[in-house]
């Protein structure tokens, strides 16, 4: 399912962001509104409202390739394996997204972490989100 993982660097100590890339194959890994809120869900907002109402989603083209980008922030209570137990808090973190529509399935773009490392990568999230090319 995973197919890379990397680290974006902060500006500081426990500052560090985490991109992972995800392609479950043709027809698989779930519709792309299922995939935002279950995404969404992994927020909690201080004033108690959805995450998904403090959300953004865009629709792009990228070399004729339908790209749904989504940012949203909060207290992160997501991204572990299920049945790991609880996982670990953080507040002030961000999430950007991209999910990309191939003809032979989704490939999922889910960057997380500090609020900060994400404001200071998403313009080089953006311009990956501008390359993305089907071959």
């Amino acid at each position: 399912m995973r197919r890379a993982q990397y680290e974006i660097p902060g500006a500081g100590p426990n500052t560090v962001g985490e991109l992972a890339v995800f392609w479950f194959g043709a027809g698989q890994g779930g519709s792309i509104d299922s995939n935002l809120e279950r995404w969404y869900g992994q927020f909690a907002q201080p004033d108690g409202r959805p995450s998904a109402a403090v959300a953004t989603r865009e629709t792009r083209t990228s070399h004729g390739l339908t790209v749904t980008v989504t940012r949203v922030e909060g207290r992160f209570a997501g991204g572990g394996m299920p049945g790991a137990g609880t996982p670990t808090t953080h507040d002030g973190y961000a999430l950007l997204a991209a999910i990309v529509e191939t003809p032979n399935g989704p490939w999922f773009f889910k960057l997380t972490g500090p609020r900060a490392t994400l404001v200071a990568a998403a313009p080089a999230f953006d311009a990956m989100v501008a390359s993305f090319e089907f071959r």
